[in-house]
């Protein structure tokens, strides 16, 4: 049996959102019915446009917002059983902007062990002890550690948000565009220690990101999003080399390529995304999809999964 750390079930959040003035208030779908697993040592990489769902799936997963339905299990138990302390000490997020997300009037030093001393986990000995040991893990030099993050680079900034989050040595991390606010070299960086913890600390990463170079390079498996929808998950190597959704194929030849004479590429999605307050009828994709017929305007696909792979399209076996 695997061992699971994180379950979507058929999970759904909606908000009621204004229409305009006059109109009262319609249903936003920012998650609609998926269902996902994460197994102890993976990274499943989220991506799809904006606007599609995944920080939200992100919100929900850190109990930050409450599902509408579906069900959510942290370590087989779900997650309405668990207080917020607990979930707090399985799951920690390394957000995107490493200034945002730092107190500018703590030290590095005190932001590092907040997670120790809200949760009341040892003494300040112990916690000294263990914010030197994470610093050293993480490559942060000691004297840094009574620095403010006004006093630290973009990369060290977020050097000192994986610290944090993994102070509590946490079963997930919650990375949700971890490297999107840093330079590129800087990025490498970060990337590279990531993949490091995770191979050093056994950790379990939930990797949330439109970055598709990104994602190919750090994650194992990869759920494409769409409309609060997964309309296609597969192990990374098998998704890139071969995408079955005509929405992951776009997304894929979006990627911009340093070959000569290639130019800008084309999605041949069109600049529109749908308004989620008024999805499209049947496939939400088909206005967008240049294999949409009139099955795909009046009826939605059935999730079609094999092996290790799921689609949701109804020209699966064609793709």
């Amino acid at each position: 049996m695997p061992d699971l750390v994180l379950e979507l079930i058929n999970l759904t959040k909606t908000y009621q959102v204004s229409a305009g003035a006059f109109r009262g208030k319609r249903d936003l779908r920012a998650v609609n019915g998926i269902t996902l697993t994460l197994e102890k040592g993976e990274v499943l990489g989220l991506v799809g446009e904006s606007g599609c769902g995944k920080t939200t799936v992100a919100k929900l997963v850190l109990s930050l917002e409450t599902p509408t339905s579906g069900h959510i299990r942290l370590q087989g138990r779900p997650l309405t059983d668990c207080d917020s302390k607990e979930i707090a000490r399985q799951v920690q997020p390394v957000f995107q902007d490493p200034y945002a997300s730092l107190n500018p009037r703590k030290s590095v030093g005190s932001i590092i062990s907040l997670p120790l001393r809200a949760l009341k986990v040892g003494n300040k000995a112990s916690w000294n002890k263990k914010v030197s040991e994470i610093m050293e893990v993480v490559g942060l030099a000691p004297h840094l550690r009574h620095n403010y993050p006004n006093q630290l680079s973009g990369g060290q900034r977020q050097r000192v948000a994986v610290a944090r989050a993994l102070i509590m040595r946490p079963q997930l991390v919650l990375c949700d565009e971890p490297t999107s606010a840093l330079d590129v070299s800087v990025q490498a960086q970060i990337l590279n220690l990531l993949m490091r913890l995770r191979r050093e600390l056994g950790l379990t990463y939930l990797f949330i990101s439109h970055n598709l170079a990104v994602v190919e390079h750090l994650a194992t498996r990869v759920a494409v999003m769409y409309l609060g929808r997964i309309v296609e998950e597969a192990p990374t190597r098998e998704l890139f080399l071969n995408p079955r959704h005509p929405y992951t194929q776009a997304l894929l030849g979006s990627v911009l390529t340093p070959e000569p004479g290639l130019g800008l590429p084309d999605t041949r999605l069109g600049i529109a995304y749908p308004n989620p307050i008024d999805p499209p009828s049947g496939c939400t994709f088909h206005p967008r999809c240049p294999k949409a017929d009139e099955k795909c305007k009046e009826h939605a696909p059935v999730p079609r999964r094999k092996g290790g792979r799921l689609v949701e399209c109804h020209f699966v076996e064609e793709l």
